[in-house]
């Protein structure tokens, strides 16, 4: 019996959030540019975004690219931003056919007008779609986001908009990037590494966190299976004990 059907289809994260990591780790080790690990990661994605839509995941967030990012050197920023670009125009079609809806989050602006019109492009065009919601994390930073949140709520509380009284958890989450979004049930990040790089860092207050050595190209649907598997074995007390939550 495979993996994916001992998966309890009622106990699925409703919100997974996945840092993709090791692109170009991956590519050094095929003796390859750092382009050709993203371009490989790119599968990665079509695969995942497709395995999660047939589990019944409400919530897809992938970190694509961080404010941090932009310090690369320059030919790979720029490659990267072509990438996303060509990837969009190809995906748009396995998006319509899934009933996936397109979501983004992050400084925007920032990104080449290019990138942002094809962005807006297929957002447009898949703002109907329910099945899923898949959110691409693009010139994001959690600190920039909290923070922008801060001087939002800060404008109005000084022009009388709202009480500093009302300024609360609620609040907070209607002013960040992902305030149409729930809390993150799950985070995944590959390559290794045990950190959270600067994501989502209210959003995943009470996620449970899954660290996998697989290299992000190289993820696949029984990856996902696994660590969705590992999900499911733990209990999730939000502060409570264990006998509040039996």
């Amino acid at each position: 019996m495979g993996l994916i059907n001992t998966l309890d289809k009622n106990r699925m994260p409703q919100h997974l959030a996945i840092i993709m990591d090791g692109n170009g780790r991956w590519a050094k080790k095929q003796g390859m540019l750092r382009v050709f690990g993203h371009e490989n990661g790119a599968k990665s994605v079509r695969v995942t975004v497709e395995a999660c839509a047939r589990l019944g995941i409400a919530n897809l967030t992938l970190y694509a690219f961080s404010t941090e990012n932009w310090n690369r050197p320059q030919p790979e920023v720029k490659t990267l931003m072509k990438l996303l670009v060509s990837s969009l125009k190809k995906e748009i079609k396995t998006l319509q056919e899934n009933d996936i809806r397109l979501n983004c989050i992050g400084n925007i602006g920032m990104l080449p007008k290019t990138a942002q019109a094809q962005l807006q492009e297929v957002i447009d065009k898949t703002k109907s779609n329910t099945r899923m919601t898949l959110t691409l994390a693009l010139s994001y930073g959690s600190r920039e986001e909290i923070l922008q949140a801060i001087r939002a709520i800060a404008d109005k509380v000084k022009n009388n908009i709202i009480s500093i009284d009302d300024v609360g958890e609620s609040i907070i989450n209607q002013h960040l990037y992902t305030h149409n979004l729930p809390d993150v049930d799950l985070l995944i990040r590959t390559s290794g590494e045990h950190r959270v790089s600067n994501f989502l860092l209210w959003q995943i207050a009470y996620a449970e966190l899954y660290f996998t050595d697989i290299l992000w190209p190289d993820f696949r649907e029984e990856d996902l299976y696994k660590a969705i598997a590992d999900y499911q074995k733990r209990e999730r007390r939000f502060g409570k004990t264990s006998e509040q939550i039996k």
